[in-house]
Formats: C-alpha cells, sequence, structure tokens
C-alpha cells in the first residue's frame, strides 16, 4: 500500500476490497444473479447477456434482442482486534460503513442471417469504500479510501459451426478513487491528515470462447488485459502547528490487473448443469507506483512520493450446479474459494484482505418475454493474524504503527436481475 505521508494514501485507494468484498483485492466479480447464485462458475455456462462479462463468446449462443439487468446489494463486515501487547488489544473494532450496491447493465442482439451477435455491457469490475475509526494504532498506515470504478465494454461474438464460438471487445474504463491518512497516530489535538483524489481513464479488451465438444460438456476461457490509468487530481494536507491546510495539483499511475478465466460444465441431462471454474487475477501488477505532486509541499511531506504495494497473483476457485425444472424456473447453488492476495510484509487495513468463503443459493425464472433471478450470498473469512508488518510510509515509521493484528471478514449479500427478450 501506499506509504509515506501521501504514499499510504495511494495504497488506500487501491486497495479498496469492499464493495464486493468477494473480489480478491477490490475486484467486484458478482455481475449476474444467476452466474453468483453458481459461484460465480459461469464461463463455460455463458447463456444470458450477462455473457458480454463472463465470456464474450456466449453471446452466440443467444438469439433475438435480450437485455438484462441487474443490481448487487452487499452488507460486509471487516474487523480488526489490535495484537496482545497493544494499549487497544482485546478491543474489536468495525469498519464505519457496511452497506454497498453495485448495478449492472447488458444488452445483445443477434443476426438471424449471419452467425454474429453484438453486445453492451455497463458495470462496475472494481469498486469499493473502506473507513476505519481514528483509534485502531494503525491511522497513520491508512484510515479511509474510496473507488469508483466504471466499464464501458462493447463486444461481437461469432459462432464457427455448430460446437464452436468466440468473442471480443473493447473495454473503455472511467475511475475516480480519493485516499486518506493521518500524519501523526492521533487525530487531535491537533488536526492532521494527508488527502488524494483524483481520476482517470484506460483503455482494454477482453476476449473468450466457447467449445461444445458434445452435448454434456462445454469449456469456455475468457480474458481480460490490463487496465493503466494515470489519475490526475490533487493532494490535500496539514498538520497542525507545523503548516496550514495545503493543496497541490497531483497525479499517480495505476495499473489494474489482467485477468483469465477456464472453466469445465457437465450437463448429464438437460435438467443438470455442473461447473468448476478456476480464475487467476495478476494482482502484482499493483507493485510500486508514485504520487507526483506540483509544486513543492511544506515538510515532512515528500514531492514524488513512491508507492510500494507488493501485491501478489491469486486464483479463485468457482463451484456452481442448476437444477432446471419445467415451466422454465431454475435453481442454483454455489461455492467459491478466495484467498488472501496481500503479504504481510505490506498489509494494509484499507484492503484487510483475508482467505474468503462465499456460499450462494438463488433461484429464477426464464420465460419467453422476460426472466428474473434473486440470489443470496453469504461470505466469511476466518482470522488473519498479521505479524512482521512494515508501513510503506513515512508516519508509519515515525509513529512506530503497524498493520500488526487479526483480521477477519463477514458479508450478506442479495442480488437481483431482471430481463426482456424481443
Amino acid at each position: 500500500m501506499p506509504k509515506q505521508p501521501t504514499i499510504h494514501l495511494a495504497v488506500l485507494g487501491l486497495s479498496l476490497s469492499p464493495l464486493v468484498a468477494l473480489g480478491n483485492g477490490l475486484a467486484l466479480p458478482s455481475q449476474d444473479a444467476f452466474a453468483t447464485a453458481r459461484g460465480e462458475a459461469f464461463v463455460a455456462t455463458a447463456d444470458n447477456a450477462s455473457a458480454i462479462y463472463y465470456n464474450p463468446a456466449g453471446l452466440a449462443q443467444l438469439t433475438g434482442t435480450q437485455l438484462r439487468s441487474g443490481i448487487y446489494g452487499l452488507y460486509y463486515d471487516p474487523t480488526y482486534q489490535p495484537p496482545k501487547g497493544a494499549n487497544n488489544a482485546g478491543k474489536t473494532y468495525d469498519i464505519k460503513k457496511q452497506f454497498a450496491a453495485a448495478p449492472q447493465f447488458f444488452i445483445s442482439s443477434s443476426l438471424k442471417e449471419l452467425p454474429v451477435s453484438a453486445g453492451l455491457g455497463v458495470y462496475a469490475p472494481y469498486g469499493g469504500g473502506i473507513s476505519w475509526p481514528s483509534d485502531t494504532g494503525f491511522r497513520t498506515v491508512g484510515t479511509q479510501s474510496s473507488l469508483t470504478y466504471i466499464r464501458i465494454n462493447p463486444v461481437l461474438a461469432v459462432k464457427l459451426g455448430d460446437k464452436f464460438s468466440i468473442g471480443a471487445g473493447l473495454m473503455v474504463d472511467y475511475a475516480s478513487i480519493d485516499l486518506e491518512q493521518g500524519l501523526r497516530p492521533n487525530a487531535q489535538p491537533f488536526v492532521n491528515y494527508f488527502k488524494f483524489g483524483g481520476n482517470g481513464w484506460a483503455v482494454g479488451y477482453n476476449v473468450g470462447a466457447l467449445w461444445h465438444p458434445i452435448d454434456q460438456i462445454s469449456l469456455g476461457a475468457t480474458f481480460r488485459s490490463q487496465t493503466s490509468f494515470t489519475m490526475n487530481g490533487t493532494t490535500g494536507m496539514e498538520q497542525q502547528p507545523a503548516f496550514r491546510a495545503t493543496s497541490l495539483p497531483a497525479n499517480m499511475d495505476l495499473t489494474f490487473p489482467l485477468t483469465a478465466v477456464v472453466g469445465l460444465s457437465y450437463r448429464p441431462t438437460p435438467k443438470w448443469n455442473v461447473e468448476f471454474d478456476a480464475d487467476y487475477t495478476d494482482w502484482s501488477s499493483i507493485g510500486k507506483t508514485t504520487i507526483y505532486q506540483q509544486g513543492t509541499p511544506p515538510f515532512p511531506v515528500q514531492k514524488n512520493v513512491t508507492v510500494n504495494f507488493g501485491w501478489q497473483g491469486s486464483w479463485m476457485y468457482e463451484f456452481g450446479v442448476t437444477r432446471y425444472f419445467d415451466g422454465g424456473w431454475h435453481a442454483s447453488a454455489g461455492y467459491t474459494f478466495d484467498p488472501c492476495s496481500v503479504p504481510n510484509t505490506y498489509y494494509t487495513p484499507l484492503v484487510a484482505d483475508v482467505d474468503r468463503h462465499f456460499f450462494s443459493l438463488g433461484a429464477g425464472r426464464t420465460g419467453k418475454l422476460f426472466d428474473f433471478d434473486v440470489t443470496y450470498q453469504l461470505g466469511y473469512g476466518p482470522d488473519h493474524t498479521v505479524t512482521g508488518s512494515t508501513p510503506s510510509s513515512t508516519p508509519g515509521f515515525f509513529s512506530g504503527q503497524r498493520a500488526n493484528g487479526t483480521y477477519a471478514f463477514f458479508s450478506q449479500a442479495v442480488m437481483l436481475a431482471v430481463g426482456v427478450h424481443f
């Protein structure tokens, strides 16, 4: 995470894991209620308009024009317990804001004369916000952060014969971050803080393939490229009585990771669909960056602040099963394992990453004109004890504060999706 008066902030923004704590780091993989009910195991199924995100090749299976929209509503509760020997040992801290929501919109259309389908998705693949109380003991390591991330994703899919299809799309992304940390261990009696806020645009691409070698088996794969931003904005800082409130133009480069997903769907009969996916995210792209300030900040804030994140790539494992009934009804269940991707070395409470387990149940109906899905998701992250962490910020070094302690996670979410067929 970012460090030095300014540095840690950078980390903050990046690390916001919470909007969908389901994603390692700050990812929001839940983009459709039916897919989420299956534990996100959908790359080898991809049979509704949300395939734009999960596997664009899946659009080649659809007919006519289909619109699908949904919302993911989340209650999440990361907690922190200070290490033994700390002044506040034995106390459990919760974040201030525990509710979040992320909407999605997808539309697809397939040509009758040609084996070609097109689609457009607008969704948030990353995002979140986290704010800790000021007396945790890691105030100079990080206090709060927020990330807004929106993707506009037009795609095209082509069916090559009866068994194989491919798809590709352009990702046009907008992101805005706000980050904050303390410059001293305590917020009172002297006001002290460092803030960075910025926004920017990036362009990337996604591709996918879907193969049905036999009726009972489907293989799917998708790839999403990195997206690199220059976040242009300002820094704000104050440290009474050393210096008054100051603001400077600033920018920071951030590279969001590439992802790759492969999966296998087994359908022993038309009534059942069982799928397993392996989902890789190269979080090492969030390794090191710098906050560049124009002008001279007051001492001791540095003009150019190097930020060391030190994240590592990780795999999510996703399993789902769907039972189809007469009348277009279906019920699904799923499980996702999301391992921690933030090492103890530069551990940040602004992500509070731990090994997470997600369990989901959902039901819905597909009709001639309309469809819907409703899903409930439960998330659990057992205690993760951090020792030997290194503050990446100057305030952390000077104050002696660390991110050491025990972190845990709990979440509940409800997701709704509705669709229209033309």
